[in-house]
């Protein structure tokens, strides 16, 4: 007999309600179906194709439902989880004892963050170990998001809410895809519909973009950038903006330092001089200047295809000055979308908060970097493990990511993830990485377990609680996350510090204590969260609170760094130019990171239901472009950078900008070889490299926007 149960799907960030219908089985209770709750007050019953594959994740043959170690002769031999835990926790006391705490360092990935308590334990155990060498993906794709605010200040009460703007401008992402927009912007809760509304009251959307998205299809207005052009553009924006006196004087008087400094930095970048940069029209650099600056409400944000394009720090900080000088923020009275359930209380007052020297972290040993927000940088974790000295890497733990094909610099990574004294990867499936790992423990799935949308909770509109027990319990010998990070605290006797307490006291903690350990400030108690079910709660609305009245934080949108960014911006023939021994006229073609509805990363190929609709990358370009290559949809072509070389398997699309390659990123293996290119993709990472093109501000690599030539295949 089916039993229909509700919970939340955690296949990606939106936290998307579903009904889950389960059946008895041969070892079991088993997934059968799934799908959207029509009666939920933010979500509408909506669910995207990579949800509703659930079942076939959940019950997959090769799922991985016991640990696994690598035995003599390089093969994997199964055991059982007490026994792998006992096993890694006697080699990391080896290695800290040989090398230091800081030689121990963990990664958690896209797939470690759909869990709640993933990174709260990792963190727990560095503290335990005492070790900084904790890293995530924050670190790879949108640095920058996190540390503009502290270049040239925020406003405590956030900026503009979607859910009542006359304008939007999405500059490089695409929510009807990833199912995640910049703040202010398009959430991937129920999308199209929400979308749909916004246009039938009223509010205008500029979409930039080199391709066609499934957003721009709603735009009023669709600038299709050349990649890597975006600091351009926004410049030009914001001079059109300033120089009609577009902005919010009264605003501006009161809260914003720097705005005739960066008036006069942005004072070059002409229309004219933009189209030609930018590759767009020059009256629609002035149109979509005159649309955002004379709406009332709205903002501007970038995704991730700027954010890993070069000059990313300049990109958001451009179009946080253009917020800024427009006055887009929260005033006192006005109500805020999110609610954070889950975090802290904290004030929202209407006023600004200074500018804080983000350089502040431990330093790497490369290129004057340092962590920030209690995180090393992913982009130079390959350096750090294969420099000998003090510092150095020797034992990685990864969680629910795939470095092997995600990282930057694959030559470098492979290099890096094979010189490891310890690699132990968790995952459910064997990627790319797990083969290389010398420990490979099988997690639950988020069927299996309690949680709470803890990345949602930020980002929702209103606030919003969703606390799930597991639907199903799960079969083998499996562990949650935090109970590989538990279970290695106890074994080495260290403590486990989150924010309930030391959650290694406990003996035998269940989810729903990692996640009261976790949560432990949440401005709703865990009780009460628990409790309320799956509700909207409007008396938990914040407010906006009046200013303090001895405020004197401002914004400085003229911060030096950044004017000379801009300047050296200008100077440039194109945005492409900091990459070393980029020739124009070698690599005429730009090559952009994408999303597609099929898959997320990595993830996705081992799902016939996914996999139907492809099983590979392909390099998307415009039929123009295949036909001045004489080659045609299915072609095998081969893409080179200035630092590597892969194959991709051509298709015609006329949403691509021409001279663009839009291929997704994280496919293939680590072979360095691309005879499966049609099986399995290729990796766009090949291309990148973490020395020779990166942000000189936040150290992230240049993943998007690279300078290639496309030339056709023998492969």
């Amino acid at each position: 007999m089916i039993e229909t149960r509700e919970t939340f799907c955690r296949v990606c960030h939106a936290a998307c309600p579903i009904e889950v219908d389960v059946a008895p089985g041969e070892v079991g209770p088993k997934v059968v179906e799934i799908r959207g709750v029509r009666d939920d007050p933010l979500f509408e019953g909506y669910t995207c194709i990579k949800g509703r594959q659930l079942p076939d994740q959940m019950h997959h043959p090769d799922r991985l439902r016991a640990p696994l170690r690598r035995a003599v002769g390089g093969h994997f031999e199964a055991v059982t989880s007490s026994e792998a835990l006992d096993e890694i926790a006697a080699r990391l006391a080896g290695i800290i004892e040989r090398h230091g705490p800081g030689s121990v360092a963990s990664y958690t990935g896209t797939g470690g963050y759909q869990n709640s308590v993933a990174l709260a334990a990792a963190r727990g155990f560095h503290k335990g170990i005492r070790s900084r060498s904790i890293y995530s993906s924050v670190t790879i794709d949108q640095p920058a998001k996190s540390l503009i605010g502290g270049l040239i200040g925020t406003w405590e009460a956030g900026f503009h809410n979607f859910r009542d703007a006359d304008v939007s401008m999405a500059i490089g992402y695409n929510p009807m895809v990833s199912s995640y927009g910049a703040v202010g912007g398009l959430q991937g809760t129920n999308p199209f519909t929400v979308m749909r509304r916004a246009k039938q009251r009223g509010m205008k959307l500029i979409v930039i973009d080199p391709r066609r998205t499934e957003l721009a299809a709603f735009a009023d207005l669709h600038l299709q950038v050349k990649p890597g052009e975006d600091p351009a553009l926004l410049a030009g924006l914001l001079r059109v903006v300033l120089a009609e006196g577009l902005h919010d004087r009264e605003f501006c008087d009161r809260w914003v330092d720097g705005v005739d400094v960066l008036a006069s930095a942005v004072d070059r970048f002409t229309p004219e001089y933009v189209a030609s940069r930018a590759e767009v029209d020059a009256d629609d650099v002035v149109a979509a200047a005159r649309m955002f600056a004379a709406a009332g409400r709205g903002t501007a944000g970038t995704g991730t295809g700027p954010n890993m394009a070069p000059n990313s720090m300049l990109t958001e900080y451009l179009t946080l000055a253009l917020n800024i000088v427009c006055g887009r923020v929260i005033r006192e009275g006005e109500e805020l979308e999110s609610g954070l359930l889950l975090y802290a209380e904290t004030p929202k007052r209407a006023q600004a908060v200074a500018p804080v020297d983000y350089r502040t972290g431990p330093p790497h040993r490369f290129r004057d970097l340092r962590g920030y927000q209690g995180e090393m940088l992913s982009t130079v974790l390959a350096e750090e493990i294969l420099e000998p000295g003090e510092g150095q890497v020797r034992a990685l733990i990864v969680n629910g990511g795939n470095p092997a094909v995600a990282f930057p610099d694959q030559d470098l990574t492979m290099r890096a993830l094979r010189d490891l004294d310890l690699l132990v990867v968790i995952d459910h499936r064997m990627t790319a990485t797990a083969a290389e790992a010398h420990y490979v423990i099988a997690p639950t799935l988020s069927l299996e377990r309690a949680d709470v949308p803890h990345l949602m909770d930020r980002w929702l509109t209103q606030p919003y609680s969703n606390h799930t027990d597991a639907v199903i319990e799960p079969t083998g010998d499996v562990l949650n996350e935090w109970e590989v990070f538990w279970g290695l605290t106890r074994r080495l006797g260290v403590a486990m510090p989150m924010a309930g307490g030391d959650l290694a006291e406990l003996e035998q903690p269940t989810d729903d204590d990692a996640i009261d350990y976790t949560y432990a400030r949440a401005r709703l108690p865990m009780a009460e969260y628990r409790s309320a079910g799956r509700r909207v709660h409007p008396e938990l609305a914040f407010v906006a609170a009046p200013a303090e009245a001895d405020c004197t934080a401002r914004f400085d949108v003229g911060v030096a760094p950044m004017m000379e960014r801009v300047a050296e911006v200008f100077a440039q023939q194109t945005g492409a130019e900091l990459v070393a021994g980029f020739v124009p006229a070698e690599y005429p073609f730009r090559l952009v990171s994408r999303r597609m509805k099929a898959s997320l990363n990595s993830l996705g190929l081992e799902l016939p239901g996914l996999a139907k609709h492809g099983t590979t990358n392909p390099a998307f370009m415009h039929p123009d472009d295949l036909a001045d290559l004489g080659v045609e949809s299915g072609d095998p072509v081969e893409i080179s950078s200035t630092v590597g070389s892969i194959t991709g398997i051509c298709e015609a699309a006329p949403d691509v900008k021409r001279g663009v390659v839009s291929m997704a990123h994280s496919w293939g293996d680590g072979s360095m070889s691309d005879a499966k290119v049609r099986d399995i993709g290729a990796p766009t990472s090949r291309l990148t490299s973490t020395t020779a093109h990166f942000d000189a501000f936040t150290g992230m690599a240049v993943l998007s926007a690279i300078p290639v030539q496309v030339r056709p295949s023998a492969s």
